[in-house]
Order: structure tokens, then C-alpha cells, then sequence
């Protein structure tokens, strides 16, 4: 794609499976939480709100990231924060989103877990509605505890109808996947379907992308791109169908640029590369922005941008039904432009 067609973008049919759902919270949305909640934050306008959305790296980031959730409070506020996602998600193509959480984040400051979860889920339900099939996908935070992230799973069980599967994220500096390898088995044996975080650049890398996929045993790896500096581990996640969830906008903010040369090389070499918006409130984009950044980066082709929306659909985490009502979808709209 020499030039953009966001049009031809935004009409493929996709999944966006790398989305938390706390990244979504919008400068005019935290301001009018604050004001429902009675929470101080120190800003009294958008504009006040939209300048502290400001970091460097991974470290700063989650810094600026996690206090921002302190206006979410009530049901009705997480119902309000996904519900306005969904909508935008729907704006985009994205027919099926699959959503992390992150429980601990809001349990540790005293929001009980059946909060979070019925908010979230009220919106889930609504999603239909606007022409997206959600699903829940519950986090870990790997700067806590293994015996916190066991408590949280434990909390977990009684809503497993509403979760489909577990992953893992925050601060990947010191806390390696084997850390959470007992929650992680777990979960399996809960029946959720396993997925982690190996973010870019990190300390151990190579090795931590390793035991994700020859110990913990996941199905997608999130970000991941540094798997390219080891040609036997890409060439067994491409023969294993694993799956990655990239995104573009946020790792030009966490390192000098969008990693697209390394996503692109994966596209090509044909593993399952899916493209998705991470925390799009503080990254300035959602999924569509990413793809059409990449494309515009990298100079994909459109049959490349089609081949992306159809990996994320195949690596989705939805019945085999949908999924291939989705790709007979995808291709007619891939034809008819």
C-alpha cells in the first residue's frame, strides 16, 4: 500500500486480541468518572487530563497508567469504559475483540472482583448490538505476587463462563514467565486458554519468550517481535500455529520506533502476525490507526493488510463456527474493492 485506503482498512472484518481494556480510558472519560465518583485528580479539564498522558518508556508509562484507574469505582463505570471501546472497536471492522483486565489493579485497592466482572460483562452482552462478538481475557500483573496471582484465579473461578482465557503483563523487568508457571497450569486445568505478554527489548527476552512456549505452553505470545533474533524459535511458532498480537503505536512510544520492519518480517515469513492498539487512549490510536501506520511504514501490500485481519481472525479464540463466517466475510470484502 503505497497509499492508505483507510476505507479499504476499516471495511475487513477483524479481531483485536491485544486490548486492555483500563488503556481505553479516555482524558474526557477519566475527567467525567472523576466527577461521578467524587475522586480527586488534579485536573479539572480534558485538556489538563490529556497532558499527564505522558511517558517514555515501559516504566513511566505504567507510572502514569495504573493511579489513572482510580476513578473506575462502580459497576457502572466499567460497564461505561468498555461500552465506549466496543463502539469505537465496531467503527474500525473489529467483529470479535477479545478484552484483558486486570483485576488486581482494582482489588488492591479495595474494588471487589464481582465489580469489575459484572461491569465488564453488562457491556459484553451489549456488544452484539453493535456487530462485535467480545470476550473477557483476565491478566495477571507480574510485578505481584505468584501467590496473589493464584488468589486472583481462585476468585476467577466462579464467573469461568464469563473469562475465556489468562494472560500475563505489566512490568516484565525481573518477573519472568516462570514465575506464574504453577497459576499458568492452573488456569489451564480450569479450562482457560493461555496467553502472555513478552514485551520488546526486555532483559532476557529470548529466553523468556522461550519458556513461554516450551514450558507455560501458550497459544498466542503479546508484542513478542524479539523472537527474530532466534531463527529455530520463529521457525517452531510458525510450525505450531502460535499466534502474535502486535501493535505498532505503542512500541513507538516504549522504544525509537514502531517495530514494523520485524512485524512485517514476520507477516512474510507467514506466521500468524495479528495487529492490535494495546492502550489506545495513551498511544494515540486505535486498531485501524495501527494497521494503516504499519501499512504506510512498511509499504504493505493490500493483500498483506488482508492477510492480518485474516491471522486475527484465525488466532481469535471464538468457535470455529464464527470464525469461518467471519473469513467468508473477510473475502468477500477484500474482493469487492
Amino acid at each position: 500500500m503505497t497509499s492508505i485506503d483507510r476505507e479499504f482498512i476499516d471495511s475487513l472484518p477483524k479481531a483485536e486480541l491485544h486490548l486492555h481494556i483500563e488503556g481505553t480510558l479516555e482524558p474526557e472519560l477519566k475527567l467525567e468518572l472523576a466527577r461521578r465518583n467524587g475522586v480527586e485528580i488534579g485536573q479539572s479539564t480534558v485538556e489538563e487530563v490529556r497532558a499527564t498522558y505522558a511517558f517514555t518508556d515501559l516504566t513511566s508509562f505504567l507510572s502514569v497508567y495504573y493511579p489513572a484507574m482510580e476513578v473506575l469505582v462502580t459497576e457502572q463505570d466499567f460497564h461505561d469504559l468498555a461500552i465506549a471501546y466496543l463502539r469505537r472497536a465496531a467503527a474500525d471492522g473489529v467483529v470479535r475483540a477479545e478484552i484483558f483486565f486486570d483485576p488486581q489493579a482494582h482489588t488492591s485497592r479495595g474494588v471487589p472482583f464481582s465489580t469489575v466482572i459484572d461491569g465488564l460483562w453488562s457491556a459484553v452482552q451489549e456488544a452484539p448490538a453493535l456487530g462485535v462478538d467480545a470476550a473477557l481475557i483476565m491478566c495477571f500483573l507480574r510485578d505481584h505476587s505468584a501467590d496473589s496471582a493464584r488468589e486472583t484465579l481462585e476468585a476467577s473461578l466462579p464467573y469461568r463462563d464469563r473469562i475465556v482465557g489468562v494472560g500475563l503483563d505489566s512490568d516484565e523487568r525481573g518477573n519472568p514467565p516462570e514465575k506464574f508457571a504453577d497459576v499458568f497450569a492452573a488456569a489451564k486445568e480450569a479450562g482457560y486458554r493461555l496467553t502472555m505478554h513478552c514485551d520488546i527489548d526486555q532483559e532476557q527476552s529470548i529466553a523468556n519468550i522461550a519458556t513461554v512456549l516450551h514450558s507455560i505452553g501458550v497459544e498466542r505470545i503479546d508484542h513478542g517481535t524479539n523472537i527474530l533474533e532466534d531463527p529455530a524459535l520463529v521457525a517452531e511458532a510458525k510450525q505450531h500455529g502460535i499466534g502474535f498480537t502486535c501493535c505498532p503505536l505503542s512500541n513507538s512510544f516504549v522504544t525509537e520506533e514502531m517495530k514494523g520492519r520485524e512485524i512485517a518480517t514476520l507477516l512474510r515469513d507467514g506466521l500468524k502476525v495479528s495487529i492490535a492498539s494495546d492502550d489506545p487512549a495513551y498511544f494515540g490510536g486505535y486498531v485501524g490507526d495501527n494497521i494503516a501506520a504499519l501499512a504506510e511504514a512498511q509499504q504493505l501490500s493490500r493483500d498483506e493488510v488482508v492477510q492480518l485481519a485474516r491471522n486475527s481472525l484465525e488466532i481469535s479464540w471464538a468457535d470455529d463456527a464464527r470464525i469461518q463466517e467471519w473469513l467468508r466475510r473477510l473475502e468477500d470484502a477484500a474482493s469487492a474493492r
